[in-house]
């Protein structure tokens, strides 16, 4: 099956144990892919598969009452609670599985927050979508792999890794179970890129401009807020769209990106904010 849309998901405990919430930002596509939004509280079954493995799921539109409008509509994925997709998860997450359950049999009664394992220790589950509107595909990323991806780019430009991006870059100085660790990373980092490319249909969010419109070419370029190489945040949240003008630019005379107002402060006093901005 080939892979499409990808969503990136902290593991918690809920993911463990019985499903996971959709981002509004990404209901949209869900919807497309199914060829319609879902009512609320109407679900649809589809098969979940992790390391070529199916699992019966379920995605639903949670009844939340008629005053909200559709982008208060929650899609979520479910499955049953602590059965085989959720048990499977417990072993490929164990760290996360044995941290959090500790956690919780440390709360005081009644404590309801919501339990995260600590930065740097965090764990995340990778969600493609398939031509199918009912196949969904399942992929771990463990510590292992982070900590692989860290060795890859430690020391290496940012400039590099992010144009290796198209390349599939990885280290063929590293084993082959590393290498696999290594595209697993840098393939949901292409992946989340590229979807982002479609979402601002291939316009720079900074000064708006479609490079190579009048040739029907795509240049445009996925850019990390905090650089790649050092936070290994390949979310939405963490990258921008921009055209190879501004992204040479962020990269010459890096300026600080202010998230709250969503503009790039330069050392020369400049200022210059998003003049599209769909995701942050």
């Amino acid at each position: 099956m080939s892979e499409n849309y990808v969503y990136k998901k902290e593991v918690d405990w809920s993911l463990l144990m019985e499903g996971l919430a959709l981002p509004v930002e990404n209901q949209v596509v869900f919807g497309q892919i199914m060829g319609r939004f879902l009512h609320r509280g109407e679900s649809k079954k589809i098969t979940i598969y992790l390391d070529n493995v199916s699992y019966p799921a379920s995605i639903v539109n949670q009844s939340i009452g008629e005053q909200f409008k559709r982008m208060k509509d929650k899609y979520q994925i479910r499955y049953a609670r602590n059965g085989d997709l959720a048990r499977a998860l417990q072993r490929y997450f164990a760290y996360s599985y044995q941290y959090l359950e500790q956690q919780r049999a440390l709360r005081e009664p009644g404590d309801r927050r919501l339990l995260k394992l600590p930065e740097g220790e965090k764990e995340f589950l990778a969600i493609y979508t398939t031509e199918y509107d009912d196949s969904y595909i399942f992929e771990p990323i463990v510590k292992p792999d982070l900590a692989a991806a860290h060795r890859f780019v430690l020391g290496k430009s940012e400039r590099i890794i992010e144009e290796g991006a198209e390349l599939e870059l990885t280290d063929p100085g590293a084993s082959i179970e590393e290498r696999v660790r290594i595209q697993k990373i840098r393939r949901l980092d292409r992946r989340i890129g590229e979807n982002l490319k479609l979402l601002y249909g291939y316009r720079c969010q900074i000064c708006g401009k479609w490079i190579g419109e009048e040739f029907s070419a795509h240049v445009v370029e996925a850019h990390h807020i905090d650089y790649f190489v050092t936070s290994l945040n390949n979310d939405a949240s963490n990258q921008l769209i921009v055209c190879p003008n501004h992204h040479s630019i962020i990269h010459d005379v890096n300026p600080v990106f202010d998230r709250k107002r969503k503009l790039y402060l330069y050392q020369n006093g400049m200022t210059q904010g998003l003049l599209l901005n769909s995701h942050l």
